[in-house]
Order: C-alpha cells, then structure tokens, then sequence
C-alpha cells in the first residue's frame, strides 16, 4: 500500500491552517447563495445578509492565509511545492474578488446584481480550485521514491 510522508513546517501551523481554511470557504458559498436569491427575490434582507457573510468570511480568512504565506514563501529545508503554490495565487485571487464583493454590497441593494453574483461565483471557484489542487497534490506522482512503501 502506497502512503505518502507529510511534509510538515509547525505541527500547530498546519493544524490551525486546516481548520480555519475551510471555514471562509463556507461563508462564501453562502454568499453566493443569498446572492442568488436576491437576484431572483429582490428581498433586501438577502442582500445585507450576504454583505455580512462576505464581511465575516473575509475577517476569517486572515488567520489561514498569513499560515499559508509563511508556509510558501519563508525558506524551509522541505519548500513549498507547486500545488500549494497554486493554492496560495488562487487563494490570494478568491480573497481579492471577495473584497471587491464586500465593496459593491455596501452599495444600495437594487445595485449589487449582477456584480455579487460574478464576484461570488469567482471567489468560489477560485478557492476551490485552490483546495482541489491541494487535495490532488495528497496523492502524490505515481512511481515516485514517496509513493513506495518500503
């Protein structure tokens, strides 16, 4: 059976990083489903409970993504590979665009549609693509000295 080593930096690092990085996630895709149904309601309450969500998830995700600065781009003996260097870029977008998506929900509520719903569904395929290349990168390349039990 192939198993794969993790490379780890700080134990407490990676574990503070598993846990709060799913989290914005969360309430991004709540965004964009409170996005959605404004859109097709135009009740105001969805829009202002959508520019809440988008707020907390942005302070929410300050912890996991200074982790994840730190973990790519400070030098270790082990190194960032390329997955987790895609993840921190598409992360980094998916931050953007959400900021950009808390600015045009403190605009009047007739005029978010339909920016919320472009800058939502980018957030979050920006940041699942970034946790689905983390993910592929679990596994390892087939034939490699890591995937080898010995």
């Amino acid at each position: 059976m192939a198993s794969r080593v993790p490379r780890y930096r700080s134990r407490i690092a990676t574990i503070l990083f598993d846990l709060l990085n799913p989290i914005p996630y969360g309430f991004f895709v709540g965004t964009l489903a409170f996005d959605i149904i404004y859109a097709a309601s135009a009740n105001v309450f969805w829009t202002k409970c959508a520019a809440w969500l988008v707020s907390i998830g942005l302070v929410i995700a300050i912890v996991p993504r200074l982790i994840n600065l730190g973990h790519v781009w400070l030098p270790s003996p082990h190194g960032a590979t390329r997955a987790e260097k895609l993840d921190f870029w598409l992360g980094s977008l998916g931050i953007v665009a959400a900021i950009v998506n808390a600015f045009v929900h403190s605009r009047d509520a007739y005029a978010v549609v339909p920016q919320s719903i472009i800058l939502s569904v980018t957030t979050v395929v920006l940041l699942g693509c970034g946790q689905i290349a983390l993910g592929l990168d679990k596994f390892g390349k087939p034939g490699t000295t890591e995937d080898r039990h010995e």
